[in-house]
């Protein structure tokens, strides 16, 4: 059943991204997060989302304008580097809270509150009516960076922030895709190489079986979806992702996850 989920919302998810303002990690890393420890859900998530990226990279990349690249790119590696180290740092803070629910003992961590509180304000991001149709000036692209980076390196969450700056960037679609791809895939290299340590640590107890399906899987649906999804409308869609980051967020807050 584990395997089941995680790749169905793999092949999905890296369908749509091509086309969505949220990606492949909005809705993977809640699938990880059922299952395992939230910051392994968050390294899994990275490590899926990384190598999917580089296959969309051969896809699309070369459509990317480098100008945009540069100046958005740039920021978003070394923030998102910061937020993957804040992640480690917070994965290793002692339990705040703990309490008997269900015949289970709910654990509060600060990674846990950190990560759903995140998890709710992008819920709230998803079906915003008006942050979808902010789009901030090109001069505000290196800061655009550094707010992507950082919340991708500590939760993986960017795609929304980073459509609402690229969006003004005066970018024809295929350059928009291009450039968000190229992007992504820069913020996950960073955020990669601090979470490999724990990965590493954590080596004996990864099902590297699911691993395998997840990336197989999220590779189909970048394929499927670079070919024949031209048009698509998200609301529907946006809503069920901002219902399940909504009941995770909450899940983790309180602990039960």
């Amino acid at each position: 059943m584990t395997l089941t989920i995680i790749c169905l919302v793999a092949f999905l998810a890296s369908g749509l991204t091509f086309f969505s303002g949220f990606g492949l990690g909005t809705l993977l890393l809640p699938a990880f997060a059922l299952f395992f420890p939230i910051e392994h859900a968050v390294a899994l998530t990275g490590v899926v989302h990384f190598l999917n990226g580089l296959f969309k990279l051969g896809l699309v990349g070369r459509k990317a304008d480098m100008g945009v690249l540069i100046r958005f790119g740039v920021p978003a590696f070394a923030a998102s580097f910061a937020g993957a180290l804040v992640l480690t740092q917070l994965a290793d803070v002692p339990p705040i809270a703990s309490y008997p629910i269900l015949g289970k003992l709910a654990v509060v961590t600060p990674v846990k509150v950190a990560i759903g509180g995140l998890l709710l304000v992008f819920a709230g991001l998803e079906v915003s009516e008006r942050f979808g149709r902010v789009a901030l000036p090109p001069r505000y692209l290196p800061v655009g960076g550094v707010l992507s980076g950082f919340f991708g390196g500590l939760a993986g969450m960017q795609g929304a922030l980073r459509s609402a700056f690229l969006v003004r960037a005066g970018l024809t679609k295929e350059a928009f895709i291009g450039t968000g791809v190229a992007i992504a895939a820069l913020i996950d290299l960073s955020r990669i190489g601090v979470y490999s340590a724990e990965l590493r640590s954590q080596a004996h107890e990864l099902d590297y079986g699911l691993l395998a399906g997840a990336v197989l899987s999220a590779f189909a649906g970048a394929f499927l979806g670079n070919r024949y999804l031209t048009k698509l409308t998200m609301q529907h869609v946006q809503r069920i992702v901002a219902v399940l980051l909504g009941v995770v967020g909450l899940g983790l807050i309180f602990g039960v996850l």
